[in-house]
C-alpha cells in the first residue's frame, strides 16, 4: 500500500493505492509531505488539480474501491452522474431498480471509500436538500457550487 496527501480547497486528503489503483480519498486534519509519490498516486492528483482548477469534469485514474457487491455496484452507478448534475437517493434507488432499496443505498453512498472521484456528492435529497457527506455538508455544498449542480448560496440574499 502506498499513500500521499493533497491539499484541496476543500481540504486536506489522504491518498491510498495498490500497485496500481487508487482504493481510498479519505479527509483528514493532518498534511504529511512525502518525497516519493507513486505514479498511480500522482495521476491522481494531477486529475484533482485538474478537477479543482475547473479544467476536468471526469476522472480516468484507475480505481478499485474495497466493499462488498452491492456497494460496488452503488458506486458504480455514481460515477455515471455527469458533472453539474445531481439526482436524489429515490432517482438513484430507480435507477438501480429498487425502489425499497433507498436505505441501503444511501447507506452505501456514505461508505464510499473514494470520495469526489466517485461523486458521492451529486446525490440529494428528495426535496432538493444537501444530506449527508462523509466530509461535512459544506465540502458537499462546496463541490456542487464548484460543477454549478446548484447555485451559489449567499448569505445576503
Amino acid at each position: 500500500m502506498f499513500e500521499a496527501y493533497y491539499k484541496s480547497p476543500i481540504g486536506n486528503l489522504r491518498i491510498i493505492s495498490n500497485e496500481r489503483d487508487i482504493i481510498k480519498i479519505d479527509f483528514v486534519k493532518g498534511f504529511y509531505k512525502k518525497d516519493i509519490i507513486p505514479l498511480q498516486i500522482q495521476n491522481c492528483i494531477n486529475q484533482l488539480d485538474e478537477y479543482f482548477n475547473g479544467k476536468r469534469k471526469k476522472f480516468t485514474v484507475s480505481i478499485n474501491p474495497i466493499g462488498t457487491e452491492f456497494q460496488g455496484k452503488i458506486w458504480y452507478q455514481l460515477t455515471k452522474i455527469p458533472y453539474g448534475k445531481t439526482i436524489s437517493y429515490l432517482q438513484q434507488a430507480r435507477e438501480f431498480g429498487d425502489e425499497k432499496a433507498i436505505r441501503a443505498i444511501a447507506s452505501a453512498n456514505s461508505q464510499n471509500p473514494i470520495p469526489i472521484i466517485i461523486p458521492c456528492h451529486r446525490v440529494i435529497g428528495n426535496n432538493g436538500k444537501l444530506t449527508g457527506y462523509s466530509g461535512g455538508l459544506l465540502k458537499k455544498q462546496w463541490l456542487l457550487e464548484h460543477e454549478l449542480a446548484i447555485p451559489q448560496l449567499s448569505l445576503f440574499h
